[in-house]
């Protein structure tokens, strides 16, 4: 329940960032100034949201898992692995 909670707050100061961003800015949308990263982005995500999903759950087993166990080390390889593929596909955009 508390997950939810932290969630639900951070999604409400995302829109209450992005609202104000835009009143300020007065753009319709964001990137709405930045056409070509606007369609970069677009372009990354597919790439970069299977790899997002990876490493949650790679981190999920790192953490369930025993210290002493044989695939600890290629569990922590992986997520090392999306970390630098989370990285480099986002490149510019941060």
């Amino acid at each position: 329940m508390r997950g939810r909670a932290i969630f639900a707050a951070i999604g409400d100061e995302w829109a209450l960032t992005t609202r104000l961003w835009l009143a300020i800015s007065g753009q319709k949308h964001l990137l709405e100034s930045n056409p070509t990263l606007a369609r970069n982005i677009r372009n990354r995500l597919p790439y970069l949201d299977p790899l997002n999903h990876l490493q949650v759950e790679l981190i999920k087993r790192y953490r369930g898992g025993k210290k002493a166990d044989v695939s600890d080390e290629r569990i922590r390889r992986g997520i090392h692995l999306t970390i630098n593929g989370v990285s480099a596909g986002l490149r510019n955009t941060g």
